[in-house]
């Protein structure tokens, strides 16, 4: 088992509460992934099919709108993107790329699958944690939209974390 990568899931909420076996089931079945600077992780309109957890490296995520890359987020070590590609199936709404080289563990619906079939309480925690975490996001979308609408447009983009 990895070890450091069970220790970096357990000290995000995405995986809170999960016990260190559920854990090392899905890093187990997980895939590790090398984005190298500049390159991208998905791009908008893909096929969603994974959620990825950053281990080392700094990524950015954007939209484009009027033929303009208009920046969203940026996450880091520790940080997840991609969960809603695991409740809905949708195309991408964004894409994320590298900044700098990045090092991350990608989590897709085989994973998902083998929680359940395995432990099936671990496996509806974990939904759970991701339905909190697009609530989380959601909210804070809701506050910036409201504060468009209230002509307080911010300059720069807020960090959603």
């Amino acid at each position: 088992m990895d070890a450091s990568r069970v220790e970096l899931l357990q000290r995000m909420p995405v995986f809170g509460a999960l016990s260190e076996r559920a854990l090392n089931l899905l890093v187990e079945k997980s895939r590790r992934l090398d984005v190298g600077a500049g390159q991208y992780f998905f791009r908008e309109g893909d096929e969603a099919r994974s959620m990825y957890v950053i281990e080392t490296g700094r990524a950015i995520v954007t939209r484009q709108w009027q033929g303009r890359e208009i920046e969203l987020n940026r996450f880091g070590p520790g940080d997840c993107f991609g969960e809603m590609a695991l409740m809905d199936l949708h195309p991408r709404s964004a894409s994320v790329r590298a900044l700098e080289p990045c090092l991350a563990i990608e989590f897709g619906p085989d994973e998902m699958l083998h929680l359940y079939e395995v432990d099936l309480e671990q496996y509806a925690l974990l939904q759970m944690n991701l339905g909190r975490e697009l609530s989380r996001r959601l909210r804070a979308t809701d506050e910036l939209l409201f504060r468009a609408a209230m002509g307080e447009m911010p300059t720069a983009p807020p960090a959603l974390r």
